[in-house]
């Protein structure tokens, strides 16, 4: 996993975009850690799933937000490209491992919610790792796993369940895999464990 590119502005340096051995070290043990918190979440979430979407239908989709913020936590630390991809992908496996109720449909999850993260960052140009790119890429994720859902759980469900099932997915990427990642990123940053990125680095610069 590796790209270039290069800044034609006088001055400019070559932003070197290759992935390093720490790149994938720490994105593989961030994945892994994501995918323990995907299966705890999913059997808190399962038992309150239900009662919600039977109260208020389409708004089950809230709950979602909290599979969705590994392919955006991974992607604002190691900031390459792929890096949204695998980390939700990786966090899915680990999960799935462990035992889901979902099978094969949660790799599948993960692959989906790490496309929607990693269009909206490659769209920034792998330059951009601020708040907005990161609540973008959250909804990002959030309408690509709307749109699964709809697919592959609701066939055939009533246009206003489907608009607020997809609203409310959205929104919670937005909150948890957005807002969520980029305030945990700016933690961590602050206690130096990310001293060997540039999330790191800008936090040490941002505090001179």
């Amino acid at each position: 996993m590796h790209a270039t590119i290069t800044s034609s502005s006088t001055g400019a340096r070559s932003r070197v975009l290759r992935w390093r051995v720490v790149d994938i070290v720490v994105a593989s043990v961030v994945a892994v850690a994501s995918g323990v918190v995907f299966w705890v979440w999913g059997v808190v979430q399962n038992p309150m799933s239900g009662p919600v979407g039977a109260a208020l239908p389409g708004y089950q989709g809230i709950l979602n937000g909290p599979w969705l913020f590994a392919g955006v936590l991974v992607a604002l630390i190691v900031r390459k490209p792929g890096a949204a991809l695998f980390g939700e992908v990786v966090a899915a496996t680990v999960s799935a491992l462990i035992g889901t109720q979902w099978g094969f449909a949660t790799l599948l999850s993960g692959l989906v919610q790490g496309l929607g993260a990693e269009i909206v960052f490659a769209l920034f140009l792998y330059a951009n790792w601020r708040l907005v790119p990161a609540l973008l890429a959250g909804a990002g994720a959030g309408i690509a796993e709307s749109i699964l859902d709809l697919l592959y759980w609701y066939p055939g469900s009533k246009p206003e369940f489907a608009i607020t099932y997809a609203i409310t997915t959205t929104i919670s990427g937005i909150v948890f895999a957005g807002l969520g990642s980029w305030l945990l990123v700016r933690a961590l940053a602050a206690t130096g464990a990310l001293s060997r990125f540039a999330a790191g680095r800008e936090s040490r610069t941002s505090r001179a």
